[in-house]
């Protein structure tokens, strides 16, 4: 990112902005002097192995100073936020508020919409992003420097994938965490002791997961193959699709999807 180049992180406290703000710093994407945060209860704590940061509870100060604002509030916040953003290009990690909103709001049409999800604390998130016409070449460069500290960030091309996405991405680990419930209920069913059940249930979620990012494949291969050897992976795989596991988990997404387009609508 650009030695001038100055990153304003509106409720720079709060998980989704902190680990933004102290992942880009850990990287060196930016340095200390670059980054100005603002929170209504500011902690000094979080910024404390880089005491250059700028912390302010004046969030027009900290518009006015910043090149490039990051939105890191709740949805229901914005209405009272009252900043004027003209000119600036904003990027948004609400869900449910689209760039028309957020045009409204804040006085610009500088807009990238981006959504992480919790595994962005650990620099494994993965961040679609999406921005308007206006958003400048240097801007939009800066956008995936930043969000890529948290993991990987991609841009998409129309804010109605950028919508899916977050309802696909957005819950993080939302519905690993929901298998693995179901997993550790029955595995302390069958007799395990609490901690050998755990240990094994993330153990296996997270190994996993790794081995599909490794492979980098559609997982439809790696079901197919295990299916076919019509062992332990495969009885557990096939009761589960004949029971309509799919069907149920598109329902969901779709759900999902739902309600990001009904608020964002509103």
């Amino acid at each position: 990112m650009q030695d001038h180049t100055r990153i304003g992180i509106i409720g720079g406290f709060g998980w989704m902005g902190r680990s933004l703000g102290r992942a880009a710093l850990a990287q060196g994407i930016i340095e200390p002097a670059q980054l100005i945060v603002s929170s209504r209860s500011p902690q000094a704590a979080v910024y404390a192995d880089w005491p250059g940061v700028e912390i302010t509870t004046d969030n027009q100060q900290l518009v006015e100073q910043a090149d490039l604002i990051v939105l890191s509030v709740r949805p229901q916040d914005l209405p009272a936020l009252s900043v004027n953003a003209h000119g600036k290009t904003v990027v948004s990690l609400l869900a449910m508020t689209d760039a028309d909103q957020l045009k409204q709001s804040l006085g610009t049409h500088r807009i990238v919409r981006a959504m992480p999800n919790a595994a962005a604390e650990i620099g494994r998130a993965f961040y679609p992003w999406w921005a308007t016409e206006a958003v400048s070449p240097a801007d939009r460069d800066s956008v995936q420097q930043l969000l890529s500290s948290c993991g990987t960030a991609r841009e998409v091309p129309t804010e109605a994938a950028f919508s899916y996405l977050a309802a696909l991405s957005g819950p993080g680990p939302a519905l690993p965490a929901l298998l693995g419930r179901a997993m550790l209920a029955h595995a302390k069913a069958q007799g395990l002791d609490d901690e050998l059940a755990l240990e094994a249930v993330l153990q296996t979620l997270a190994g996993g997961s790794e081995l599909l990012l490794r492979e980098g494949t559609d997982p439809t291969a790696m079901v197919d193959t295990l299916v076919g050897y019509q062992g332990v992976s495969a009885a557990a795989l096939q009761t589960l699709i004949d029971s309509g596991f799919e069907q149920n988990l598109a329902e969901a997404l779709t759900a999902a999807h739902q309600v990001e387009l009904k608020n964002s609508a509103r």
